[in-house]
């Protein structure tokens, strides 16, 4: 009967345990992950040599990532490579803000405006 029961005592603390360590490693995952917001700010406070060198890690980073057998993966590593790719996207974009971008309506009047003053 003891027997029985420091087995039951010690597969109670195993569950409990891992639910623990579940819990943890949520918390840590939420709290790795930065918002837009903070990922604005750090770019913006970067130096242009800085974000040189910083996108040229992304784009490798996306690379490895793209090269990887994810089949091996489980869900939740799935997830935080997921995560993880979605924060360089949206730092990606904060270093490669500024581009112009014309219409095809804008290129059209462009051109009509050219043929019009020659």
């Amino acid at each position: 009967m003891k027997k029985t029961m420091s087995v039951l005592a010690l597969a109670l603390v195993m569950i409990l345990s891992s639910f623990t360590n579940v819990h943890a490693s949520a918390l840590a995952e939420k709290a790795a992950v930065e918002s837009k917001e903070a990922i604005k700010a750090r770019v913006a406070a970067m130096t242009d040599a800085e974000k040189e060198e910083r996108a040229k890690y992304i784009k490798a980073r996306v690379e490895e990532i793209r090269t990887m057998d994810k089949s091996m993966l489980n869900r939740a590593e799935r997830k935080e490579l997921r995560k993880e790719l979605q924060s360089m996207k949206y730092e990606a974009k904060a270093i490669g803000s500024g581009g112009v971008y014309i219409s095809l309506a804008g290129i059209l009047l462009i051109i009509l405006l050219l043929i019009l003053i020659l």
